[in-house]
């Protein structure tokens, strides 16, 4: 056993109340995938005592939906681009803190009406009236949504776009006449922004559950050496040994017998363990839940899985050889009338806004949501550049933009790892599927420990589609696992052959 609370001077020492008797035998334990939430996890088991853990990476590098790029000598946000809550209450924030990446006033400055430039597509900016009326009518619609969740739960109200059409249509009826049409196309592009930020037609997100979403204080914060640099504190507590890339899961054979649970790889030979943490996005569940677990999810679980929702979002990131716009002249709205988006006969229509990237004086950045991601990654390079470029100059009236000189794009939805960005609250989604969805497999009912365990964005109620919900759900699965190896003083054992 080796020594521990002494020193080699032999003075008392400073110990983690939670950290594991090192005289215990250490249970192996499977981490599947790198991104924030395996991290984590492996974090918190390390930095309590138990090492005997192993992480299996498909890609080959960490993250998961946190990717960091380079264009020119700025860093391109693929995935999560903002802190969102800087303050104390979020785990991401202190990440960042502790890594020394917040040394300057890095805060995403509130937008206001007046930031706001709306366009439609006869290339006319509307007038400053009637853009924030527009503003002001689609803001208090959403806060009205946004209230449902905690003050009418007795009642039903449909899918978020039927409840926001039904709102906005009062609200619109106020309006003075003359100014209705300008009006009704502004609200209509907000609504586009909506849509924007999950990743889906609103029809398809529940109104009832949308306000379950916590929004932490503290301003949106950018990591300006890249949002990657929060993973700095993490991965240096891991053993590089530990983590294993390029290693992607394709069965898992999980029950209560020996081994435990059996991780199989598409090479090499399976890892048997006494847990496995699961923590491939719900994109990759949705697509892959009948075919990688054996026995198969309860129905309960998968459920939870088919309820939730999963959005897919694209960020686009344009370089131009010098900038055509005015340094912080602020955000353009797209604003597309009903009509337009009705058609959605061009991913352009995923796009509602085009500002500047933040760092940069000759880039600008725009984020495709809904289907029409899916279908920017079909496009080559020099496509997007031309129904970009075209977008711009039908939107602003000015046929002399430039083309951009280089452009750096994700595609989530394609990749087979992700299968999409990020979860929301699905139609008929309620907060219990995501606490289904995060419960271990056994269940409760079953007197032996569990065996397998979820952690992820999607399984965190409240967190959910944030990098700080990865974070926190990691960290609950690993304190799951402590918890366990205190109560059987190693390894699980059969119930009735506990101490």
């Amino acid at each position: 056993c080796p020594k521990s609370c002494a020193t080699l001077q032999g003075e008392p020492c400073m110990t983690d109340p939670c950290f594991l008797d090192p005289c215990l035998p250490q249970p192996k334990v499977v981490i599947v995938g790198a991104g924030m939430a395996g991290l984590s996890a492996a974090h918190r088991l390390a930095s309590c005592g138990l090492r005997n853990f192993e992480i299996l990476e498909a890609t080959d590098r960490p993250g998961g939906r946190i990717h960091s790029c380079w264009l020119g000598n700025v860093v391109g946000e693929l995935g999560a681009q903002w802190i969102s809550g800087g303050s104390e209450a979020n785990p991401t924030f202190t990440l960042a803190c502790m890594e020394g990446l917040l040394k300057e006033p890095l805060c995403r400055r509130k937008v206001t009406k007046d930031d706001i430039i709306c366009l439609i597509s006869d290339g006319r900016a509307i007038d400053s009236f009637s853009a924030s009326v527009g503003i002001n009518i689609f803001r208090n619609v959403k806060r009205q949504a946004f209230t449902l969740f905690s003050t009418d739960t007795q009642k039903s109200h449909g899918s978020l776009q039927k409840f926001i059409e039904t709102r906005i249509s009062e609200e619109l009826k106020l309006v003075p006449e003359e100014k209705r049409s300008d009006v009704t196309k502004v609200v209509s592009g907000m609504v586009n922004t909506l849509r924007t930020r999950w990743g889906t037609d609103l029809t398809n997100m529940s109104s009832d559950a949308y306000g379950s979403f916590i929004e932490i204080p503290g301003k949106a914060i950018r990591v300006p050496l890249g949002f990657v640099g929060v993973l700095g504190t993490l991965l240096r507590a891991i053993p590089k040994e530990n983590i294993s890339y390029c290693k992607e899961v394709d069965f898992i054979k999980w029950d209560t017998g020996s081994p435990r649970v059996l991780v199989r790889c598409c090479e090499g030979e399976p890892i048997s363990a006494d847990f496995c943490i699961v923590t491939c996005s719900l994109g990759v569940l949705k697509e892959r839940h009948c075919t990688m677990f054996q026995p198969p999810l309860p129905e309960e679980k998968v459920d939870a899985i088919k309820a939730l929702g999963y959005g897919h979002l694209n960020k686009l990131i344009m370089e131009y050889s010098r900038p055509f716009w005015a340094c912080g002249e602020g955000a353009l709205l797209l604003s597309w009338d009903s009509n337009e988006l009705a058609e959605r006969c061009c991913w352009s229509r995923g796009i509602s806004v085009i500002e500047e990237a933040p760092g940069s004086a000759n880039m600008l950045m725009a984020t495709i949501g809904g289907p029409e991601a899916c279908a920017m990654e079909e496009c080559s390079d020099e496509e997007v550049a031309v129904l970009i470029t075209q977008t711009l100059r039908t939107f602003t009236g000015d046929f002399s933009l430039p083309f951009p000189v280089n452009i750096l794009r994700s595609k989530w939805c394609s990749d087979r790892h992700f299968r999409g960005a990020n979860s929301y609250m699905g139609l008929h989604a309620k907060v219990s599927h995501q606490c289904e969805l995060g419960r271990p497999l056994p269940g409760a009912c079953n007197p032996g420990a569990p065996v397998l365990l979820f952690a992820g964005e999607a399984t965190s109620p409240g967190h959910f589609s944030t990098v700080q919900g990865a974070r926190l759900s990691g960290v609950r699965e690993a304190e799951r696992i402590l918890q366990l190896v205190r109560k059987y003083r190693g390894p699980p054992k059969e119930e009735s052959s506990a101490a």
